[in-house]
């Protein structure tokens, strides 16, 4: 089965500016992908995988430090484009970045070659992608301001507010050691915020669950 016509025209936003030439050029070059959970997409070594137009599932954008932690810049589910994977792209934009599969995922990988080509004779697609990678510079600025400004409690209250508003439930089915990653943090200050907040009557604490009982307290810490 071929790249759904109808699916790119609603995501690429610029569709409807291109001529019938290049979008026969995105859809020749465009082809389908899929990642089992944890299997890594995307590393700093790669310059230019492609951009991914995210079917199904969630993919995590990192940075390694030189010790080997990792730090999530930000995470992207269905519907949402990742630009950053194709640096070529971007050639004033040099970031080096990890992507892995948070989830099952299907996406769609468009040649960067290709879309570079593109991005050169449209101005259109050209800015869609200095919009996405903007909107994505601006997730990383907030993810390093969190670290390097806020204290833990404000950003765990930040995290799990944003959780809750993201799956449309208080109940959270997260690891600690899956928190931790998320926010940069070890296990160990995680659990012990985790516990403090449970004390507090904030939330309650289960096996791979966190269940925010007074959501009006948790947003005081922010």
């Amino acid at each position: 089965m071929g790249i759904d016509r109808e699916y790119l025209r609603k995501v690429l936003t610029f569709w409807e500016k291109l001529s019938e030439e290049e979008k026969d050029m995105i859809l020749n070059n465009t082809v389908k992908a899929s990642y089992r959970q944890g299997e890594q997409v995307h590393s700093a070594d790669q310059e230019c995988v492609g951009v991914l137009i995210i079917r199904s599932g969630e993919l995590r954008t990192y940075i390694l430090s030189e010790e080997g932690k990792e730090v999530t810049l930000y995470r992207q589910g269905e519907g949402e484009v990742s630009i950053l994977t194709a640096s070529c792209v971007l050639s004033s934009i040099h970031f080096d970045v990890h992507v892995d599969a948070e989830k099952d995922s299907d996406v769609l990988v468009i040649n960067a070659p290709a879309f570079s080509r593109l991005c050169e004779s449209n101005v259109y697609i050209e800015n869609f992608s200095l919009r996405l990678a903007t909107e994505r510079f601006s997730d990383v600025m907030w993810a390093m301001e969190q670290i390097l400004f806020m204290s833990f409690d404000k950003r765990l209250a930040i995290f799990l507010l944003d959780e809750t508003t993201k799956t449309g439930t208080d109940n959270l089915t997260l690891t600690h050691e899956q928190i931790a990653k998320y926010m940069g943090s070890a296990r160990e200050v995680v659990s012990r915020m985790l516990k403090y907040f449970a004390k507090e009557g904030i939330v309650e604490l289960s096996r791979g669950c966190i269940k925010i009982i007074d959501r009006k307290k948790l947003k005081s810490l922010v």
